[in-house]
């Protein structure tokens, strides 16, 4: 505990400031982009002509480039500036969101998203690893948490606003407002250092980086990440379901325009993401010392609760109801964010953290929400798609979400604390 106040205590590193700043800005554009598509679905179903799988199958296409291209950065990472990779990932995401205003079929349109996630692999893959070298481990949580706020604002953002211009102006209109934004995010990583690797870790970085047939080895012996992964990738492929198909089924079900449906996922997202990140992330900090594996013990907490709300918020028909349910989901849904991935950042050392974060991200998307949309999707129109179709379909969700909450807890029940640098010490 001594190591651990003293790291808290710590002055991070020159330029620390500028690269949370410039960093979570761009989290936060990411999840713009991503996410207006699932805002405008019916709008741009309706105008190339789509079945409920294709509407999907953009966002597919989208992660599953971002999951093969992130362990290549994750590789260029470790000889190329952090920050001139990203500034190019970012600069070419936005380029490409906006691209999509300009297509004419299913396949143009399936291009421009997957082209999305080229850059934005460059970005996700190497900013958490970035960041952790500005800050010593007992102050990640705190850190990783401040830029995973990003995230729930960026998809508000891009719910409300992608509803609200594309049911104005039309859905072109909804990606050319989201993507040019980033261009000026770009110019701005430009200014980002990039820092000493390792330097705050307890074994520096060793000078010659593991190959990664090595570093594969060294992370499938780690339990505590294993297990934090898994569950990582169960919850995603939950949340990926619910946030692109829960604006179409506020749409079928209860009968609200697009404008509406994309303002009420956008606000309770904003509200409830924005809360759950930040208490989530410091009841972390404060279950240290009180149990063991502590952010596992909150994750696995929070998601059991949150499966509740979602179970209510995808099965009640009132709007009141739906509304609050799915407002109390996002606050407990987004708990996890900080501390698992600080459980990442922290169990691994510097020379396999940017690998690490690589594969975590393969992993998540693989598993996760490269395929729930599509499945959801599928089943739907195998259902005969419609109110009822898509309800039935959106149980995937729920269903995921009680195996995250199994291996989370799996975990903080088996796999004891390892001392200040482990995942329960950030």
């Amino acid at each position: 505990m001594p190591a651990m106040s003293a790291q808290a205590n710590a002055t991070p590193l020159s330029g620390a400031r500028t690269a949370i700043v410039v960093l979570t800005a761009m989290n936060l554009l990411n999840y713009v982009d991503r996410y207006v598509p699932s805002a405008v679905k019916e709008l741009v179903k309706a105008d190339l002509q789509l079945t409920d799988a294709q509407t999907s199958l953009p966002l597919t296409s989208f992660v599953w480039v971002y999951m093969v291209a992130s362990p290549l950065f994750g590789a260029l990472a470790d000889k190329v500036s952090r920050p001139r990779l990203i500034a190019g990932g970012v600069l070419l995401w936005s380029l490409a969101t906006a691209g999509a205003a300009f297509a004419t079929d299913f396949w143009s349109f399936l291009f421009a998203r997957a082209l999305v996630g080229v850059g934005e692999a460059a970005y996700a893959t190497l900013a958490p690893p970035l960041l952790s070298d500005y800050y010593p481990p007992a102050r990640r949580n705190a850190v990783l948490t401040t830029f995973y706020i990003a995230i729930p604002v960026g998809s508000a953002i891009g719910f409300g606003l992608g509803g609200w211009v594309g049911g104005a102006y039309g859905w072109q209109a909804a990606f050319l407002v989201s993507g040019l934004p980033g261009v000026l995010a770009a110019l701005a990583a430009l200014r980002v250092k990039d820092p000493p690797r390792g330097g705050w870790d307890a074994a520096p970085a060793a000078a010659a980086q593991p190959s990664w047939k090595d570093a594969l080895q060294a992370l499938a012996s780690n339990r505590l990440y294993v297990l934090a992964v898994a569950g990582y990738t169960a919850v995603t492929f939950a949340s990926g379901a619910l946030a692109d198909w829960f604006p179409t089924h506020l749409e079928r079900s209860l009968g609200m325009d697009t404008g509406q449906a994309g303002l009420i996922v956008g606000g309770t997202a904003v509200v409830g993401g924005l809360g759950g990140t930040i208490v989530g992330g410091w009841l972390g900090d404060k279950l240290v010392g009180r149990t063991r594996q502590p952010y596992l013990a909150l994750s696995t907490v929070s998601m059991a609760v949150a499966l509740v709300f979602t179970l209510g918020a995808l099965t009640l028909r009132d709007s009141t109801l739906v509304i609050g349910s799915m407002l109390l989901a996002q606050f407990f849904l987004w708990f996890y964010n900080g501390p698992v991935n600080a459980i990442i950042a922290n169990s691994t050392d510097a020379a396999m953290r940017a690998r690490a974060f690589a594969l975590s991200i393969l992993a998540i998307h693989l598993l996760g929400d490269s395929i729930s949309p599509t499945l959801v999707g599928w089943t739907s129109d195998l259902l005969g798609g419609g109110a009822g179709g898509l309800s039935t379909a959106l149980m995937m969700v729920p269903a995921s979400m009680v195996l995250g909450v199994a291996l989370w807890a799996w975990g903080w029940r088996r796999i004891p604390d390892a001392g200040p640098d482990a995942g329960s010490a950030a």
